[in-house]
């Protein structure tokens, strides 16, 4: 027997499939009951999604995903002994998806911005992005690496690891301690200008061995006298 219920698109649901196998009913069957609901068109379309899957003969079928409230929906009319101790299983087994989601989790910087991103994608999306292939899905996610990499910005120890190179630089042409503070202002006003950004701790990670190569190559302009 398949899973009880299962993770789709970060919602906690089952399927007609695993419906009609627990409670011992044909397929077509629970289609048809769900069907047949007597309920709102807006709460059958948030709770009821009809996707194709492909049978182990590679034939394709339509069947439901279910939300945990479409499914106490559909299983009220479901009754008897076996059909009650049924209902107790799906019960415990969304409750426990739900400890196991909620639960927090530790995401890289990288992770963290990727899923915030995939979370406003949904929500910005219509119930039918379930139907999308596989090949969309993965150019989808693609995507939202490529935007993520343009967004990071240099962490703590990159920022030093650039404070160390320019302090290095000053340091190479610049012995006496009065001038230096010159030279600072002259290397980060020209990499703030270079990278068009406001503090050389907004300059994006992916731009860094860029900058170290500029700040290696950077000779100042030498004041008069």
């Amino acid at each position: 027997m398949n899973k009880l219920v299962f993770i789709n698109n970060g919602k906690t649901v089952t399927d007609s499939l695993t419906v009609a196998e627990v409670f011992g009913k044909e397929h077509r069957r629970v289609m048809q009951d769900i069907r047949d609901l007597e309920c709102s068109d807006e709460f059958n379309r948030h709770n009821f999604v009809q996707v194709d899957y492909t049978d182990s003969r590679n034939r394709t079928y339509p069947k439901y995903i279910i939300t945990q409230d479409g499914f106490s929906f559909l299983v009220m009319g479901y009754t008897g002994k076996e059909a009650a101790r049924f209902k107790e299983m799906y019960i415990t087994a969304f409750n426990q998806m739900r400890e196991q989601l909620a639960k927090p989790q530790a995401l890289t910087e990288r992770q963290a911005v990727i899923q915030s991103l995939r979370l406003t994608a949904e929500l910005a999306e219509e119930v039918d992005v379930i139907k999308e292939t596989t090949e969309k899905q993965a150019t989808k996610l693609f995507e939202l690496e490529l935007k993520v990499d343009e967004q990071i910005t240099l962490n703590s120890g990159e920022q030093r690891r650039l404070q160390r190179a320019v302090g290095q630089r000053v340091y190479d042409f610049e012995p006496d301690d009065e001038y230096r503070p010159e030279l600072f202002r002259q290397i980060y006003k020209e990499i703030k200008d270079r990278w068009q950004v406001p503090s050389y701790k907004d300059i994006r990670r992916q731009d860094l061995q860029a900058v170290l190569q500029y700040v290696a190559a950077w000779v100042p302009v030498r004041r008069a006298g």
